[in-house]
């Protein structure tokens, strides 16, 4: 798949459709979102967030997505499988460090072997502590998080 030039924009309305697709593939592939929810287009347009963004591949075609909600905290980050280990993520996140004045915030599933986890400790983020969520898996379990800062 052909990346580059990547170009990583304001999340646009029309953009929601090929970024719940995307979540799906997404979902099928690695488990994520832990529950699908009922109302996909809802749950990466929240109110509560600040601002989303994508990345987009030539022809335009969404690889990326991430959002932030209280100024700083990163949420709703994902990368469509085609696209991995190829430095989307990572621009993304630069792109949303430089937006939010640098200091970010995140919390991410604690599974063992994860690759999101290998992703952010490998990429300068600092673990800061786990506790448990204020929702359930899938089969009702408790959800442990692990928190990050950059």
């Amino acid at each position: 798949m052909a990346l580059w030039p990547l170009t990583i924009r304001a999340r646009e309305a029309p953009d929601l459709d090929q970024c719940v697709e995307m979540l799906r593939e997404v979902r099928l592939t690695n488990g994520y979102p832990a529950k699908w929810p009922a109302d996909p287009r809802a749950w990466l347009d929240r109110p509560e967030f600040d601002q989303a963004w994508v990345a987009t591949s030539s022809p335009g075609r969404i690889v990326g997505h991430v959002a932030v909600q209280h100024g700083r905290e990163v949420t709703r980050l994902f990368v469509t499988p085609a696209a991995r280990r190829l430095g989307v993520a990572g621009a993304m996140l630069d792109h949303v460090s430089i937006w939010a004045g640098g200091r970010l915030i995140l919390n991410v599933v604690d599974k063992p072997n994860s690759a999101a986890v290998a992703f952010y400790e490998s990429t300068g983020w600092r673990y800061t502590r786990t506790t448990t969520a204020d929702w359930t898996g899938p089969r009702g379990e408790v959800v442990r998080l692990r928190h990050y800062v950059r």
